[in-house]
């Protein structure tokens, strides 16, 4: 057994063994007939999942390698970023090197679509896509994680408690990013912090600067950093389709203390995150850190400063400022107005009328803060004020 294997993703040999077990899968089986017949599944899914895996077997047939099999799912990404997106672009990936590998350290604010749009950026650019870090809390079932590991994806196991199984967790996790980026040549891409940021503020923990240090901590943290290719990448979405799910939770957390997730939510969250309409998207990736930063706490506020600088601002995010209650009123914040054409901007104001007529009274304050927040943290970054 390889000094990896408990994390890493699958390569070219297990690819025909896991599509087969795969296409074997009644779970999965199940919910894809359910997607692809929503209405005839329930009486007739028995007749409906031999032919959904004949043709997935067909389809293929010719599939044993990684790239291969993420040539063959690009198609579906694209299609599926076509009908929930206004459109996605992206800046700064002309600076990556084909050759090279990165660390790319992003905002994250959707399970799935976060790194999906970083891999479109990458793809698109003839480049190879990255390795992506998931955590296991998201891999309950054993066809998520067959699916995820076939995708570039490795295991953060995060559900580990006892103090010493975690340290051991975290010096395997660093351990194989730096393999995979000095060794493999393959780029990373990981989130700032753990789980996403509901209410909008993207603020990156220590905690992973320290990981990614850590298996080689006989070196100074400042050259080990410097010599990962770390990248500030800013994920920005004009409208999340998990808004309000978000402020449904951080309202409950603001008004009980603590909110404990029904049995499926994260499932429901990724569908909604997948499918959901998005607006407008925007990648923009930062160029590598270069500069020596000692200490972590130093290190995370540059990743904050490139990260929020990079956010792309959309209307509603001005639109939502302009009713935050908890606004800044130091800062030089323009209106909408000032900013937008105008038939862009009504076409926001109709939109985001929309999702707070569908919010709860008691929620939309959350609702607002999500949208808000960026804003704020945006114009203190340009202000050059402390976070």
């Amino acid at each position: 057994m390889g000094e990896f294997d408990a994390i890493r993703p699958y390569d070219d040999a297990e690819v025909s063994a896991v599509l087969a077990r795969l296409l074997g899968d009644k779970a999965l089986l199940d919910i894809l007939t359910h997607f692809r017949f929503p209405r005839l599944a329930g009486a007739f899914g028995w007749l409906l999942r031999p032919l959904i895996t004949q043709r997935l077997r067909k389809e293929f047939a010719g599939v044993h390698s990684v790239a291969s099999l993420q040539d063959k799912v690009e198609v579906y990404v694209d299609r599926t970023i076509d009908r929930a997106t206004d459109g996605v672009t992206y800046t700064g990936v002309e600076q990556l090197k084909s050759g090279s590998a990165y660390l790319f350290l992003a905002n994250h604010r959707d399970i799935v679509m976060d790194p999906a749009f970083v891999n479109y950026a990458v793809y698109h650019a003839g480049l190879p896509t990255p390795r992506i870090a998931i955590g296991d809390n998201l891999l309950q079932k054993p066809y998520v994680s067959d699916l995820m590991r076939l995708n570039k994806s490795f295991i953060v196991h995060r559900s580990i408690t006892g103090r010493k199984e975690k340290m051991a967790a975290y010096q395997l996790l660093s351990a194989y990013i730096n393999h995979s980026l000095r060794n493999d040549c393959q780029s990373i891409w990981i989130a700032q912090a753990e789980g996403r940021a509901k209410d909008g503020d993207d603020r990156t923990e220590s905690a992973i600067l320290k990981m990614f240090h850590i298996s080689r901590k006989d070196e100074p943290f400042a050259e080990v950093i410097q010599s990962l290719n770390l990248t500030p990448v800013s994920i920005s979405y004009e409208y999340d389709p998990c808004d309000h799910a978000k402020a449904r939770e951080l309202y409950i957390r603001a008004t009980t203390g603590s909110y404990t997730k029904a049995p499926g939510e994260d499932d429901v969250s990724i569908a909604l995150g997948i499918t959901g309409y998005k607006g407008r998207v925007h990648i923009s990736f930062a160029p590598p850190i270069t500069g020596l930063f000692e200490d972590t706490k130093l290190l995370a506020a540059e990743m904050d400063r490139q990260i929020l600088g990079g956010y792309r601002l959309f209307p509603a995010h001005y639109l939502a400022y302009a009713q935050w209650a908890d606004a800044d009123p130091t800062l030089n914040v323009p209106a909408a107005a000032e900013l937008f054409p105008a038939d862009e901007l009504a076409r926001a104001q109709e939109e985001w009328q929309r999702r707070l007529d569908g919010c709860p009274a008691e929620h939309r304050p959350w609702l607002v803060l999500q949208y808000a927040t960026p804003v704020r943290n945006q114009y203190r970054v340009k202000a050059g004020i402390p976070l």
